[in-house]
């Protein structure tokens, strides 16, 4: 299992433009071959702190969700919505074990 933990950060202003276009990725990306959870959630304590996580079944699937028409629409609004400070890493995990 792939997991992917991380964040971005955009202006406070660009809050309600990006909640649409992260709800088109996330909607797009749920459907996905191999996606096991994907995820945005904005920090309660720190506006326009965006945290992200997935869950990908093996690499092939995260290089799918990578070479997206959906990922390709979403690099091209993180632009608009001046997205910066991406900071997400790559986690290699073995089975999940409920606790």
């Amino acid at each position: 299992m792939i997991i992917i933990i991380g964040t971005v950060r955009l202006p406070v202003a660009s809050l309600d433009q990006a909640r649409a276009a992260m709800r088109a990725m996330i909607e797009a990306t749920r459907r996905e071959d191999g996606c096991v959870s994907y995820a945005f959630a904005e920090d309660v304590l720190d506006p326009g702190l965006i945290h992200i996580s997935e869950e990908w079944r093996d690499r092939d699937a995260l290089k799918a969700h990578g070479a997206s028409g959906h990922m390709a629409t979403w690099r091209a609004a993180g632009a608009a919505l001046q997205i910066t400070d991406r900071n997400l890493s790559l986690y290699a995990a073995g089975q999940p074990e409920p606790l």
